[in-house]
């Protein structure tokens, strides 16, 4: 047990992190390990792998993530911005990389390679795009001779537009929405935000009308008949092989088939093996995860914690809703992965980045500390 009388920089940051949210972290991937040996093993076996692959290397993601995690929630708030700033810019060059080096994957240019290893920069981007634009936000309310929400608006179609191109039309608009809800949080007109929301529909018209992957998740989800719809009716059929309790681990049939069963539709495969409870226990961690991290910047008195730890929360809580909704057909099929659960070394890396921000963000700190923060940084040229 750390003393708290203990002065290490250790000592400090035990005493004002929130230990329940780490807890519930923890918990959150402990049992994405549980389910993943449920949903990936037939993946691994179809594509001739050893039968724990996926499960062996999601351990393996977990040591860096937990390296990436701590350090970041050790930051000072100016560091924060700084890391946000810093891999944004790399994030963004990755990407525009991507379209002449990266390997074309379902007809998107998502992914770039560095040397055997194959990372998503899409993902690093979202939690630094939150942090920046809430410091952009921030800015413009603290100094009346800064324009941040000029900056803030710009962010925007600076970040968006290249994912468009890609396309990935999914993280596009969970970003856009973040988006969204930071711009209602800072507390600007609702005529604006109602403007938004216009411009958002207009955005989706034409997405449908132009981009045909997008037409056709949209049809085959209105539409059963209008193309294939195997993987999400597998996916409610779990549901209702699994009953309440489930049919017990390792006995699911689903998964044997499901091309997705360890990334996009883990949730189903977990309703069939562990049943709805444990589906719904599921849900309840991570509605406890959002309202904790919701609670704690709400408590916060500095505007630039407030709001980039609400968008880091909401982007989080978002990304979980849109996987479970796809999983019970609520929504057309997006390819997000479910957080901590699903398969995937750079969603895990990006995570863990972006609850490391947030466990900086939350930190229990004197105010004269966070004004300081804001005051050297003023200072800088």
């Amino acid at each position: 047990m750390v003393s708290r009388a203990e002065r290490s920089a250790f000592g400090d940051w035990w005493w004002t992190v929130d230990r329940l949210l780490l807890a519930a972290l923890a918990v959150l991937s402990l049992a994405g390990l549980v389910f993943l040996m449920a949903g990936g093993p037939p993946v691994a076996e179809r594509l001739g792998l050893s039968t724990f692959h996926f499960v062996n290397r999601q351990v393996l993601f977990l040591i860096p993530a937990l390296a990436i995690l701590l350090p970041v929630s050790f930051l000072s708030l100016r560091h924060v911005r700084r890391l946000a700033l810093f891999i944004y810019l790399v994030g963004m060059a990755l990407i525009l990389l991507a379209f002449q080096f990266g390997p074309e994957i379902k007809g998107a240019h998502r992914w770039i390679m560095i040397g055997p290893l194959g990372i998503q920069p899409s993902e690093f981007v979202k939690p630094a795009f939150v942090v920046l634009a809430a410091w952009a936000f921030s800015e413009g309310a603290r100094r009346k001779d800064m324009p941040g929400a000029l900056l803030a608006f710009l962010i925007l179609p600076a970040t968006i537009v290249p994912l468009i191109l890609q396309p990935d039309f999914g993280q596009t608009m969970l970003i856009t929405t973040v988006w969204c809800g930071l711009f209602f949080v800072a507390g600007l007109h609702w005529f604006w935000v109602m403007g938004l929301g216009g411009a958002g529909l207009v955005g989706v018209v034409a997405a449908y009308e132009f981009l045909p992957h997008v037409r056709a998740r949209i049809e085959r989800f209105m539409d059963k008949s209008s193309g294939d719809t195997f993987q999400v009716d597998m996916a409610m059929e779990s549901f209702a092989r699994g009953g309440w309790f489930g049919r017990g681990p390792g006995e699911g049939s689903v998964k044997r088939i499901l091309p997705d069963a360890h990334t996009d539709f883990i949730f189903a495969v977990t309703a069939e093996e562990f049943g709805v409870v444990v589906c719904i226990g599921l849900l309840l961690l991570f509605a406890f995860i959002v309202l904790r991290g919701l609670a704690l910047a709400r408590r916060n008195e500095d505007t630039f914690c407030r709001l980039a730890a609400t968008g880091l929360v909401m982007m989080f809580g978002l990304q979980a809703a849109i996987n479970m909704m796809v999983n019970v057909h609520l929504m057309p099929a997006k390819g997000m992965t479910l957080p901590f659960i699903s398969y995937g070394g750079s969603s895990m890396l990006s995570l863990a980045l972006s609850m490391g921000f947030l466990i900086a963000l939350t930190r229990r700190r004197p105010r004269a500390e966070t004004m300081d923060s804001f005051a050297q940084d003023a200072a800088r040229p």
